[in-house]
């Protein structure tokens, strides 16, 4: 039989495609979807402005609302994540034992589920808004995801900065938020970028709740015009288009890092 190299690791993740950096031809996987997306979003409304130029028009303030929902999310979830993964690595036990239990317990559940349980079953206790509960479940499921990231990289830093920066005569506390945590950063970046693209996806969720996001938005259009072929392929390009824009930028801020971290 074979040998199997027990150091071969093997990373899926739901991000979208991230560009190779080494791959400079320009029939590249990333470039040939995003120019392609690109140019067929140019194309179809111009061989065919109706339907494709007025579904173009009905759809822009669902992209507005799918920003903020994705952005205000991943900025509350970084927040959630970085106290999560503190207290995965907290010495005190009742800590790291409820941190624990947060982390298994939201990353068991699914993201339907928990918008479906803040706005429906907990809206018997407290009435939110749509949006807002759209945003506290994106926040709650993510940040547990984003608790076992940065727990990832807080351990990903050689213990050697911690021992300096003791040595120097900071507390473990000042060690932890001024040596630790900005090296911290520079390490979990892409994950953290592959996350932000998964979580932009998965914000097309929220339409469930009757949010206007760009998924709602074209159910409004297609559910009106019949459409539906049409509009949910303007839908699918948008996406497409966002998501790999977005994973170009994550691409080129990791690389900028790795050559400041040279110099």
């Amino acid at each position: 039989m074979a040998e199997v190299n027990k150091d071969t690791k093997i990373e899926v993740t739901d991000g979208a495609l991230i560009p190779d950096q080494a791959e400079n031809s320009i029939f590249s996987a990333w470039n040939i979807a995003f120019f392609g997306a690109l140019i067929i979003l140019i194309i179809l409304p111009i061989a065919s402005p109706d339907p494709y130029r007025d579904i173009l028009k009905f759809i822009p303030d669902g992209i507005l609302t799918t920003f903020k929902v994705t952005i205000l999310s991943i900025i509350f979830a970084l927040v959630v994540g970085l106290f999560a993964g503190l207290g995965r690595l907290s010495r005190i036990k009742i800590i790291n034992r409820i941190a624990t239990i947060y982390v298994e317990v939201v990353r068991g559940i699914p993201l339907l589920v928990q918008l479906f349980y803040i706005y429906y079953a907990l809206g018997k206790v407290v009435q939110l808004p749509r949006l807002t509960s759209a945003i506290i479940a994106m926040t709650f499921c993510y940040g547990a995801y984003m608790g076992e990231i940065f727990r990832a990289g807080i351990q990903g830093v050689p213990q050697g900065q911690m021992e300096a920066a003791l040595a120097l005569g900071m507390s473990r506390t000042q060690a932890l938020w001024k040596v630790i945590i900005p090296q911290t950063f520079r390490i979990i970046l892409p994950p953290v970028g592959n996350e932000f693209i998964a979580l932009l996806k998965d914000s097309s969720l929220v339409s469930i709740l009757a949010v206007a996001d760009l998924l709602r938005r074209g159910r409004e259009f297609a559910s009106t015009s019949f459409l539906y072929f049409e509009t949910y392929t303007i839908v699918a390009l948008v996406y497409l288009v966002i998501t790999l824009f977005l994973s170009r930028l994550v691409a080129t801020m990791e690389k900028r890092m790795k050559i400041n971290g040279r110099t």
